[in-house]
């Protein structure tokens, strides 16, 4: 069992009908919990009753709160969610919440400082308090996982450049690395020239990119690694690439096959797309009748 730390936003997704609890590092730690991880969450929430209800959630799914800040000037996290026909979503992410308020303590200095892996992304730096928080824990964390999530206009070229130097690990989606790879003056149109560039650049051991339906590539230890997707039917997209990053996580760090990572992960990427929000029960037994029918 690893001891794994993630770092980031918190905050309520909100649908035309309805509303879940989300935010990627939470549904990466999640995730990772279900997997049999020892997980803790860095965030903030507002001293409200939908930061009671964040709370009471992730306690009740065993991931640890001890680094769940309560804020008293700003409210607890929230997104508007809008989904096209084919079930694909587009944000509109509330400004200044709870979690761009993170604070640094010895509490979370001691929990970055023990963890087998510490797992942050691009849109918590999004504000000053937060971003410096991280850029102080980046400094005590073993193994750094960056998990790219560029929402506009919450990210500019130097803080992408900081939070991909600090990394081992970094995962993108087919879109930012291509955008990414543009303001880094990559000169290829090839996923995997695309990859090993910015890998060299940034001196990565580990790049991931996702492709929706199609699947995803690994590049690790200098070898490429593919899994072309599964077939199902979406219901939406929210939370399909988190639980894929967590699983991809869990199976590595744990030293699986990477192969048998990237399939396991992109199986229960499609399980949740396939689900309605970003954090539906998944069994073994349920992934393991999905590859093999």
């Amino acid at each position: 069992m690893k001891n794994i730390v993630c770092f980031g936003e918190v905050l309520w997704d909100v649908f035309p009908t309805h509303k879940k609890i989300g935010g990627a590092p939470l549904n990466v730690a999640l995730r990772l919990q279900s997997l049999n991880n020892n997980v803790s969450i860095i965030s903030s929430i507002g001293n409200d009753k939908k930061g009671k209800k964040i709370e009471a959630y992730i306690e009740d799914h065993g991931v640890n709160i001890d680094n769940l800040q309560v804020d008293e000037k700003f409210k607890t996290g929230k997104v508007k969610v809008m989904l096209n026909q084919k079930g694909s979503a587009s944000y509109d992410i509330k400004f200044p919440r709870a979690w761009d308020n993170i604070q640094i303590n010895e509490n979370t200095k001691k929990a970055t400082n023990q963890a087998d892996a510490f797992i942050y992304g691009s849109l918590v730096a999004r504000d000053d308090t937060s971003r410096d928080t991280l850029y102080e824990l980046l400094k005590l964390a073993k193994y750094k996982i960056f998990d790219v999530n560029l929402r506009e206009p919450y990210y500019t070229i130097d803080v992408l450049n900081h939070l991909m130097n600090e990394a081992n690990f970094i995962k993108f989606n087919d879109d930012e690395i291509f955008e990414i790879g543009g303001m880094v003056n990559s000169k290829t149109h090839s996923l995997e020239q695309n990859m090993k560039f910015i890998a060299e650049q940034t001196k990565t051991e580990t790049i991931c990119v996702t492709k929706g339906r199609h699947g995803a590539i690994l590049l690790y230890n200098d070898t490429y690694y593919y899994n072309s997707g599964y077939q199902i039917e979406v219901v939406d997209t929210v939370g399909a690439g988190d639980s894929f990053l967590a699983t991809l996580i869990s199976k590595l760090i744990n030293g699986d096959d990477p192969q048998e990572a990237i399939n396991f992960a992109c199986a229960i990427g499609a399980l949740v797309a396939g689900s309605e929000g970003a954090n539906p029960e998944i069994k073994t037994e349920d992934i393991n009748n999905f590859i093999f029918p």
